[in-house]
């Protein structure tokens, strides 16, 4: 019964990872509702800094002198903001963000254009060191809510960098939340702001305005900041709500496997336990009968 003990201590072990990523996908559910929710209510936030700015932008001067609107006239570098995860378990989530992520990057390089990159993520940052690209800043273990103050240097640090031309444009790279069975990566050109963002905000149904302290310029200033701040905090949230999404579809169907193969071995042992029992009786009747 050699072989009946090994398959009873595989299906034990296969029973105990059942356990495991069943309560992984029970809590990956719990947090997908709260990231969903979170992803919810960070949009109205953007939305009106837009409009706000959409306003700015017609009531200042053509000339603002505002460094983060303007944009560059060639392109010889370019940078990256890559949002990953902190941890594995999640299908290939952080699989398809990367590869999306570097047809771009192998894109520019084979046009001579060098390529700086903030990672958002452990999972990202591995994948950048690992082939050599030049990571500028980078923040990890964010946790399940993620704090803004958390990520201000690195953003500071490529934002800083585009003001002085160091870079001429800015990507953002990210895990886009559709549904709970589908996550698809995404690709956005966040500097410089193209003129969709400014565009069906001022619909010109009011001929009044707002009276902007200290000037209109200096206010949309820093609205441009807010804004682009909040577009990655809601890239973040999104990737953080397919994140979990990902990963309760992958426990689920790992919940699954496991338990098919629990039904695969507990064959397998009953065939084998059943030919040992069939085995003792020969044995035993052809001894009553040599008797």
């Amino acid at each position: 019964m050699a072989v009946g003990k090994e398959i009873l201590t595989k299906i034990r072990s296969v029973q105990n990872t059942q356990k495991i990523t069943k309560a992984m996908q029970m809590v990956s559910t719990s947090k997908m509702r709260k990231t969903q929710e979170r992803m919810r209510l960070a949009r109205p936030y953007a939305e009106k800094v837009r409009l706000v700015m959409s306003r700015l932008a017609q009531a200042s001067d053509k000339e603002h002198g505002i460094k983060l609107l303007e944009e560059h006239k060639s392109l010889q570098r370019a940078g990256f903001i890559l949002i990953t995860t902190d941890k594995g378990l999640c299908g290939g989530l952080n699989a398809n963000i990367l590869k999306k992520f570097l047809m771009q990057v192998q894109e520019y390089q084979s046009q001579g254009i060098e390529v700086d990159v903030v990672c958002i993520g452990s999972k990202g940052l591995a994948a950048c060191q690992r082939i050599g690209l030049n990571v500028i800043a980078s923040v990890t273990n964010l946790g399940d809510t993620p704090k803004m103050e958390m990520m201000l240097g690195p953003l500071t640090e490529i934002f800083q960098r585009y003001e002085k031309h160091e870079l001429d444009t800015i990507h953002i790279v990210y895990s886009g939340f559709i549904n709970t069975m589908r996550q698809e990566p995404r690709m956005e050109v966040l500097l410089p702001i193209g003129q969709s963002v400014f565009e069906g905000m001022g619909d010109g149904k009011y001929n009044w305005d707002y009276r902007y302290e200290p000037s209109s310029s200096a206010v949309l200033e820093y609205l441009v900041r807010r804004y682009l701040e909040s577009v990655v905090y809601q890239a973040l949230s999104d990737n953080m709500a397919s994140e979990q999404a990902a990963r309760m579809v992958a426990m689920k169907a790992a919940t699954d496997n496991a338990g098919n193969a629990i039904k695969e071995l507990r064959l397998v042992y009953n065939k084998s336990r059943q030919a040992a029992i069939t085995t003792e009786l020969s044995e035993i009747v052809a001894g009553a009968a040599a008797v």
